[in-house]
């Protein structure tokens, strides 16, 4: 087998050694435009799980890059004159110069031929080749050559950074936040070598501009940047290496390979420095890529399977990547909150750590959190007692009292004959609410018989409706402590359709019923195109959410929201994809939030002023041409002003073609950025499934309440169950139900106690270097160990 590989960094180093070692007859040349000793940058930065990898493919190497790291366990974040220190994280780092020496002296005792200052622009010199791999990182010749073929994707972010080296040396991995006239600036810094470390300097394109740092030379910046961070360099000097600004590209591609031709590394993925390093990502695929080459004896198969096997963890890897920078470019958002929340949400960002990964770190790290999170209740005038998670914390809304932060989502039952709850829905919410969930929403509920989703939406248009509200909300609130709240919403455009398991988002086969909403826009292609609205007709609607409102307050709900989401009628205002109207209502965000707010002026007007009302929005479209960030804001800030006590939020549905991008708790940035751009209660849901990720979003402070939809429909006791398994002794428990209590925490204690067990099993073991090992010369490969068959 002969294999080309165009590019002499980590990753295609990497595959040529594996390649080397499985196949000793094969022919692998690497080919590298750079001189051997060139290097950019300073340091690289691996995880124990990836040491881990790295031993298990090729110990000698391992060993080599191993015994030339600076290791730690803790990562510090400096924040207004405090320091909170996080131990239990296990990375190294390494200076990159070595790391490659490292590889090249592998590679060459493997018989691999290198290349250097060879510049490779056209592949086709290597047609005599079995497999050429395009290795020839970020900037690929290769890849753009061929940029159709790949669908590549190459969106460029919005902070601008540089790396840096300092002399300082450094204790554990460090996060230095600085507050500046233009602006927060922060150093990602760790320790490479002895007194070598390297600081990745980011910031804000404001801060940036403000500083006029594009104007200046590399010395000139790094002058200025020490004075900013004098404190922190103790007195030592910044070092460049071609320390240029940049904006960080994500570059994906729809296809890794083309014909025999395949991309390795930063050609074929990239993920943002702070969750790791590319040189991590490019190693690991190139595992992935040699496996490939192991399990498939046809070159086309292996590279095919790789195409599709290696891509689920690049795109969780790029997801995390992704969600961890959008935080640092909002990180001004943050920056008035409590020392201690803000270093959990450094350390959650990505939301791959959670509250329960970091107590098992960390417990003294995440106790003080918790402690800073119990400060700041009691300040507000809630009791809690020392050490209660997060989730079981009280929290207040106007003169509604919440016994704990978890809210029953709204779920569509599609369950309801001419409007009217019945049996199921008794027991429907009724054993959520015994469940423990301090907070009960109901599915949205219709202020007409054309308002709604489906024939099986209920409404609220009539007192007989009512009463039978009534019915449920009184067994609600004598038989838990729970509070009830009703949705009122209009499906507009979305209506006359089939049940949820039954032609969803289908016109009905018979019986439709006609549509209105803003503009005469049909929303699927097989749906009715409805009528636009006018004022007449925005009346009558409107006296209609008030109506259904006066029934809320005299069916004992104890709080009101009005759904302007997901492309039914208010959102359909809201979004510019839906609205094309030229009145007042139409145009600018302001003008397209008149008629939601009318509606609920009108609707908070006929409600006690001692409850509460929300409004749940779509934070984004999901769809170009969509809702802005800036409209989304605004929009909330008008609603704030009407006196909205608390943003639903939620995202898409929009539109029939949207495309979202989903994830463990993917709608949390959204109220994140509500919460603390507008101040504002926010409520969120979207694929939160456990009690561990409510926790983390409530001690981080995104959001004041978490909404779980689908973990309730399958356990109406989940609040129990984690008060049981977190030994929380103050959740509420129906008094016949009290026989199997003590079983409960029994068995939830034992559960979680076997859960960390398992976790700590899993966790990947340390490779710093023992006292009875010896630090080697760089570039000098170490024999192997006697347990591996190399």
């Amino acid at each position: 087998m002969k294999i080309s590989v165009i590019g002499g960094g980590p990753g295609g180093l990497y595959f040529a050694i594996l390649v080397k070692k499985a196949w000793p007859d094969s022919t692998i040349d690497v080919f590298e435009r750079n001189r051997a000793d060139d290097t950019f940058g300073f340091g690289v930065v691996f995880s124990d799980q990836t040491l881990g990898f790295l031993d298990e493919y090729d110990n000698p190497s391992y060993e080599s890059i191993r015994r030339s790291f600076a290791y730690w366990d803790d990562v510090d974040v400096h924040y207004h004159g405090s320091v909170l220190r996080c131990a239990g994280n296990g990375f190294c780092g390494c200076s990159r110069l070595t790391l490659l020496q490292i590889l090249h002296e592998r590679a060459r005792s493997l018989g691999a031929n290198l290349h250097f200052e060879h510049e490779i622009s056209d592949e086709s010199q290597f047609n005599d080749s079995d497999l050429i791999v395009a290795a020839d990182g970020l900037a690929s010749v290769i890849r753009s050559k061929y940029e159709d073929s790949f669908g590549t994707e190459i969106v460029t972010r919005r902070n601008y950074f540089c790396w840096l080296g300092s002399t300082r040396p450094l204790d554990a991995f460090k996060y230095f936040f600085r507050a500046t006239p233009h602006g927060i600036i922060v150093m990602h810094a760790y320790q490479y070598e002895p007194a070598k470390s390297t600081w990745v300097c980011e910031m804000q394109p404001s801060t940036w501009e403000g500083f006029k740092f594009g104007d200046m030379q590399e010395h000139e910046y790094a002058r200025e940047l020490e004075k900013i961070f004098a404190e922190e360099l103790g007195g030592h000097k910044f070092i460049v290496n071609r320390s240029l600004w940049r904006q960080f590209p994500e570059v994906k591609n729809k296809t890794w390979v083309r014909n025999n031709l395949v991309l390795l590394g930063d050609a074929q993925h990239t993920a943002h420095f702070s969750i790791g390093s590319g040189t991590k990502l490019a190693m690991e695929s190139a595992i992935a890529l040699f496996e490939s080459l192991k399990q498939h004896e046809d070159i086309d198969a292996a590279l095919a399977a790789f195409d599709t096997d290696r891509r689920a963890d690049v795109e969780i890897t790029q997801h995390a990547a992704d969600v961890s920078l959008a935080w640092f470019e909002t990180m001004d958002e943050h920056w008035d909150v409590e020392p201690e929340k803000f270093a959990f949400q450094v350390m959650s960002r990505s939301k791959q750590i959670t509250y329960e990964n970091l107590r098992l770190r960390d417990r003294d790290f995440v106790a003080k959190v918790e402690a800073g999170f119990t400060r700041a209740q009691v300040l507000e005038g809630y009791a809690l007692e020392p050490g209660t998670p997060p989730m079981f914390a009280p929290y207040r809304l106007r003169d509604m009292q919440l016994v704990n932060r978890v809210v029953l989502s709204p779920m569509a039952q599609y369950s309801a004959r001419d409007g009217f709850p019945d049996k199921w829905h008794l027991v429907h919410y009724g054993s959520r609410a015994i469940g423990g969930a301090g907070l009960i929403y109901t599915e949205m509920t219709c202020p007409s018989p054309k308002a709604r989703i489906t024939p099986g939406c209920t409404g609220l248009w009539n007192a007989q409706q009512k009463d039978a509200w009534q019915e449920i909300t009184d067994f609600v609130h004598a038989q838990s402590p729970a509070k009830v709240c009703m949705q009122i919403g209009h499906a507009g455009r979305k209506g006359s359709t089939g049940l949820g398991w039954d032609g969803m988002d289908l016109p009905l086969r018979a019986d439709n019923w006609s549509l209105v909403s803003t503009s005469a826009l049909a929303y699927r292609q097989e749906s009715a195109v409805p009528a636009e609205l006018t004022r007449e007709q925005m009346a009558i609607v409107i006296e209609q959410f008030v109506q259904a409102t006066k029934f809320a307050d005299q069916a004992n709900f104890d709080m009101v929201e009005l759904h302007a989401a997901h492309g039914y009628l208010l959102a359909s205002f809201i979004s510019p994809l839906t609205n094309r109207r030229s009145d007042e209502c139409g145009g600018a965000i302001d003008a397209r939030m008149r008629f939601p707010l009318e509606v609920f002026r009108a609707m908070r007007a006929v409600f006690p002023t001692t409850k509460p009302m929300s409004v749940r929005l779509s934070a984004a479209d999901w769809s170009p041409g969509g809702i802005t960030e800036d409209e989304l804001i605004r929009a909330c800030e008008l609603l704030k002003a009407a006196g909205v006590d608390a943003i639903n939020v939620s995202t898409g549905q929009t539109v029939s073609d949207d495309k979202p991008v989903y994830g463990r708790m993917f709608q949390v940035s959204f109220a994140d950025k509500v919460k603390h751009r507008v101040k504002i209660p926010v409520i969120v849901a979207g694929n939160i499934t456990n009690a561990d990720q409510v926790n983390t979003i409530l001690l981080s402070g995104r959001a004041d309440l978490v909404a779980l939809a689908r973990p309730h429909l399958s356990n109406p006791y989940f609040v129990l169950e984690a008060a049981a398994r977190y030994g929380y002794r103050g959740q509420f428990w129906p008094k016949p139900y009290l026989s199997g209590q003590a079983q409960a925490y029994l068995i939830g204690e034992r559960e979680a106690e076997e859960q960390r067990d398992i976790q700590i099993a899993l966790k990947p073991p340390s490779h710093q270097i023992k006292d009875h090992e010896s630090p080697i010369e760089p570039g000098v490969p170490v024999e192997p160990s006697p347990y591996t068959d190399d």
